[in-house]
Parts: structure tokens; sequence; C-alpha cells
């Protein structure tokens, strides 16, 4: 009996000891079966992604970036591809002095590119791949590809890099690029196509590559990789091909430009060729230039400093942000606008004794005695001062700077280049806003009178003044200047003009344009012309104008003595012109920096100029012109007076009006 029941007991136990095991066994399936559930329904869209994602890389396929011609298909910038020694370092671990020093051992690092590779790890994300050596020799890549075993976070990638082949000519306009700053990078953020720059290292810092940027770039394409568990590349499930940036085809002929560049030599200035009919900029000068290829990989810091410290500025844009006084370049458009506002005829003359007298101050002409009897016509052609200090004060400030603000004078011109510079064209309302104290704010009737000549608060920028005068040979009508002609797609080859049409027209009098440059004409072919030993043997007849410009300002009884004036304190030589002069192809104006007259730096440089650009004409290797004597120029320049006027910078009252020969 007893038996019975201890059969029976754990016959009880082993069936509850079943019972909670199946059971256990069941919750242990239900909740499997729950999980597969989950994971395999509920969640599996999710998990597919993700594992998708540690089997997939999205790798960006950065576009080629485009080209950029001059009009008759010279490159001025282009790409070409090498190989670039990078590192990862999130995928370091060891120090990266010691493998930099490893690497150093196969590959040619020296200090300039150990600093350049730590000034990017301070500004890059940790998993970028940062270059340390870039355009590799075909014998340092086999040399490290033998030994890649050892560098994990270590490759070498095929890269294409930007090159500039006409080296320092027309930088200003061409600019450069240089990778992306962690202000760039903030820049991109912001933009509606952030996403395009996504692989993207480089992007336009100066010049045309920056304000042409977005087309330059294209579009980033983007590419499917599956990769191992080890991170390395098996295969590309798909590939969206990148859209290469557009090229620019520019309105500048380089060879015009170089000619230009040469014969300025060593010295410092702007000169701004334009196609009047069109708004073409020919040519873009700014000397002294500078070398862009430095700043594509990182400039190093020497350069950096013999650019940032020298005195004759090369990173100075000159003929964008330079502003100058334009001198006696000013006295053609005085003369128009005393035409059409009826302030004088082509026949009224002056008697100029060699001064004009305003408020008891001596506003002085360059020639002792004067020029005599002086009508429009000899007033341009002899630079008479005194007619020009009249003329201003019968015009007064305000009208002289509503007929002149058309021509673009103190206005920006729009061209495609960032940082212009406006300028200044005084007006009483100008004054009231540039000063604050109410003294300084009142504008006085003597400083009218330096404005006749281009002096005073005048500051025009070479650009300014070559759009004025090729709207002047333009008949009026203004063409908006530019440097890209026309954008080319690539592949297909279809070009699109960036400016189509006229931006508007000055309501001026055929005839008194006429009379103008009849007189301009008179300055190069007429013997008394101050222009007339530079042009008069030229095959084509070119309409020009020189000026000096005064640079500091002389003491009450003080006279102005080149010789005995330090270089950079001597005045500017300017020179305006267009030729042919029926037909005008081509309109410039040039300033030298402390050139001294006109007729003596500048207009040799114009002439070079128009003879290449007209003729084909280059110059020789040594200017066979005999040197300027200074008593065949007392015969026959012109003089520019010291302003009489109070701009920050420039001449203060109550010195010395002294006339400049130009």
């Amino acid at each position: 009996m007893n038996e019975l029941k201890n059969t029976e007991r754990e016959l009880h136990h082993f069936r509850m000891r079943l019972l909670f095991i199946g059971a256990f066994v069941f919750v242990c399936f239900v909740a499997l079966i729950s999980r597969f559930v989950w994971l395999q329904i509920i969640k599996h869209d999710d998990y597919v992604l993700l594992a998708d994602e540690n089997r997939i890389d999205i790798v960006p396929v950065v576009p080629n970036r485009g080209l950029i011609l001059d009009r008759n298909g010279i490159i001025l910038a282009r790409n070409y591809s090498a190989y670039t020694l990078e590192i990862t370092p999130s995928k370091i671990r060891q120090d990266m002095d010691v493998l930099i020093d490893e690497l150093a051992s196969l590959i040619d690092i020296q200090p300039k590119h150990r600093k350049r590779f730590r000034k990017l790890l301070e500004d890059s994300k940790s998993f970028e791949s940062l270059p340390i050596r870039t355009r590799l020799t075909d014998e340092e890549v086999a040399r490290f590809m033998a030994q890649r075993f050892r560098f994990p976070g270590v490759d070498i990638q095929a890269r294409l890099f930007r090159q500039y082949p006409q080296g320092d000519s027309a930088s200003h306009v061409i600019g450069y690029i240089g990778r992306i700053s962690p202000k760039d990078a903030d820049i991109i953020d912001d933009m509606e196509d952030a996403a395009n720059y996504n692989g993207t290292d480089y992007i336009g810092k100066e010049g045309l590559e920056k304000s042409y940027e977005k087309i330059l770039h294209g579009n980033t394409g983007f590419e499917e990789v599956e990769v191992s568990a080890g991170g390395r590349a098996v295969r590309t499930l798909s590939r969206t091909a990148p859209v290469s940036g557009k090229n620019l085809i520019l309105s500048v002929d380089i060879e015009l430009q170089k000619v230009i560049e040469e014969a300025f030599g060593e010295r410092r200035g702007a000169l701004v060729a334009i196609e009047p009919a069109t708004g073409d900029v020919l040519a873009f000068v700014s000397k002294p230039t500078y070398d862009p290829n430095l700043f594509v990989e990182g400039i190093d810091q020497q350069s950096w400093t013999e650019l940032n410290t020298s005195e004759d500025r090369p990173l100075l844009n000159r003929p964008l942000s330079g502003a100058y006084p334009p001198g006696s370049t000013y006295k053609p458009y005085m003369a128009l606008a005393a035409l059409e506002l009826g302030k004088r005829t082509p026949q009224q003359a002056i008697a100029d004794q060699g001064f004009f007298m305003f408020g008891g101050h001596r506003f002085n002409d360059d020639k002792p005695g004067g020029h005599g009897m002086v009508d429009m016509y000899r007033s341009i052609v002899a630079s008479c001062d005194p007619y020009y200090y009249m003329l201003a004060n019968d015009l007064g400030v305000d009208a002289i700077h509503d007929f002149m603000k058309p021509f673009g004078f103190g206005q920006k011109t729009g061209i495609d280049l960032e940082h212009e510079k406006q300028g200044v064209l005084p007006s009483t309302t100008w004054k009231r806003s540039a000063y604050r104290k109410p003294a300084q704010q009142k504008w006085y009737a003597g400083e009218t009178i330096s404005l006749g000549i281009g002096q005073g608060y005048n500051t025009f920028t070479p650009l300014q003044m070559a759009h004025a005068i090729a709207t002047l040979a333009n008949n009026g009508v203004v063409m908006k200047p530019h440097l890209v002609k026309m954008t080319e797609d690539p592949l297909t080859r279809q070009r699109a003009l960036t400016v189509a049409k006229e931006s508007g027209r000055i309501p001026l009098k055929q005839e008194n344009i006429d009379i103008i440059k009849k007189a301009m004409v008179g300055v190069t072919t007429d013997a008394s012309g101050t222009g007339y030993r530079v042009f008069h043997d030229a095959p084509y007849l070119a309409g020009g104008k020189t000026g000096t410009a005064q640079v500091v300002g002389l003491k009450k009884g003080e006279k102005y003595d080149a010789k005995k004036t330090a270089e950079r304190q001597r005045d500017h030589s300017l020179f305006i012109a267009f030729a042919p002069a029926d037909n005008p192809k081509i309109a410039l104006a040039i300033i030298v920096e402390n050139g001294g007259f006109g007729s003596e730096a500048a207009a040799p440089i114009v002439r070079k100029a128009l003879d290449y650009y007209l003729l084909g004409k280059r110059p020789v290797d040594k200017d066979k012109t005999p040197p300027v004597k200074s008593d065949v120029l007392a015969n026959r320049a012109e003089s520019e007076v010291r302003a009489d006027a109070e701009a920050e910078g420039g001449p203060k009252p109550g010195g010395q009006t002294q006339g400049n020969k130009d």
C-alpha cells in the first residue's frame, strides 16, 4: 500500500515537472515565434535597411570641374588626374607622428606636408580621408602599394587637381580654388543643394572660380558599393553618374592680356580693355600679379607672408577694388556735359593766363603764361586746366554728379566678379552722408573747382573709367561689362551667352559726341596734342586723353618736383583711348601708379595694346621709342591741379595748387 502511494506520488511529481518543462518550452517557443515575427515581419524593412547600410556604402562621385578658356579657346584653368596619399584618422590605431615617420621611409614627406596635414586634421572630421602628399610619382605609388598591408587607414586615391597653365597671367580674373574650410562648410550647409557638395574637397576662393562656383562645380553623382566585413569594396551595385560642370568661355584675349602685362614690366597699375559694342572685357590687368597654382593645395607660409606683406600688394585686384582720381581723363566728359547742358559752345573760348582765381585762391595751369585763347577742342587737345576750373564752377557739383552718374562713375558696374568697389562721385548729398560734423558736411564752392580736372573727392576704379570710355565710344549705348562671354556644356557643346543686350542708353546728341571724339582724336594726331608723340605714326586713328593724378598734397609755396619726390608719392599716370576712331573695336583705361605724366608712362602701354589687338603686332624686346624729353613735354603737356579739397588721404585745403604735365 505504501509502495503504491509512493509510486503515485513520484508519478505526480514527474507529471508536474513534465508540465512545467512543457509550459517553459511553450513559453520559450512563443517568445521565439514572437521575436521572429517582430524581426522578420514587423521590423523587416528597418533591419533590411540596417543590413544594407552595413553591407552597402553610398559613395559620392565628384563631378569634373568645368574648364575656363579665353575667347580664342586657350585653356586658362583645367583639371588633371594624379595620385594622393591619404590618411583616415578614425582608422588609425597608433600615434600619428609615428605613422607619418614610417610613411616617410617610403614616400617623400617634407615638413611643409606635415604642417599642412596637421592644419587639415584640426579643421576636419575624424572619419574624413585627408591627404598628406599629393601628386605622387609612379615609383612612390609602387613602393607604397608593396607595403600597404602595414598601414591600415592609409590609402592611395586618384584625384582630379586644378591647374592654371598660364601661371600668373590674368590671375586676378581667374582666381583659384582651395580646400573647403570650416567657414566654407558652414556656408555650404546653409545652401539648398548642400548635398551636391558631398565628397567635394575644393571650392572656388577668388575670381571667376568663386563667382561662377555653382556653374563650374556641376552635379555630384553616387555609387552604391557592396563592402566586405573588413570594409573593402566588393562590387558596385548601382551608379548615378555625375554631371560635369559647365565650361566658361571668357571674353578675355589672353594674348592681349600678356602683351599688356609684359608692357607694364615691374610697374604697378591696372588696365581694362572693353569691346564697346558688346561689353566684352578684352583685357583685365592688375599688376603685380600672383601665381594661383600656389593656392590650390594650400599655400606655404613663406609664400603667403611674402604676398601679404609686399609693399606692392600683389593680391589687390586693382581694376576692381583700386580707387584713383581720374585726373585729366575726366575732361572729355566735362566738355560733353557743357555741351549737353548748354553751358558752352564748341567755339566759345577763354583767355588762359596760366591760372584761375577763385575766393582768393590761385588755381594754376602747368604752362607759365597759359595757353592763350582756348576753345573746347584745344582745351582737350592741349589739356588746359583753367578752362575746366571755370567750367566746373559754372556747372556746380550736383549737375556734374547727375551728368556723370549714367556713365558709371562712382557706381558699381555689376561685372561678374565679387568685391567690386563703388568709388566716389561727389555731390552735396554724398558729403552730408559721408561726414558726421556739420562743418564737414557743408559743400564749399572752392571744392567744385578741382572736380573739373578729375581731382578733389573724385575716386573711381579703372574698371569704371574703362566702362565710361567704352560707353562714350559706343555713342551713349551702355553695355554691361562682363568677363564670361558664354557658358558651354562639355558634352553637347551647346553655348549660352551671358550678356545678350544693351543695359541702357544715355540721351546724348550725336553732334555733341562727335565734337568730343574729334577732340580726343586730336590728342593723338594734332602736333600740340598731349598724346601726339606716342601715336603720331600709328596706322590707325585713335581717340585718347592723357591724365596725371595727384597722390599727395603740396604745402603752400611748394613746387612739385618728381625727381625730389619719393617714388611712391609721385603722381599717377593715366590714359583713356578708343580705336579705330570711326568704328571703335576697343576702348580702354589705364593707370600706372606713381608713373608721372600720362604721355610718358601710360600712353606707350596703350599704344602696344592697340597695336597688338588691331594689327597683330607684338612689341619688340627693346622699346625703340626715344626717352621723353622735358623740353618737348613742356610745350604740349597738360597740367593737373593740386586739389583744393578735404578728401581723406588727399590734398588739403590751403595748400598750393600746382599743375602737372601729362
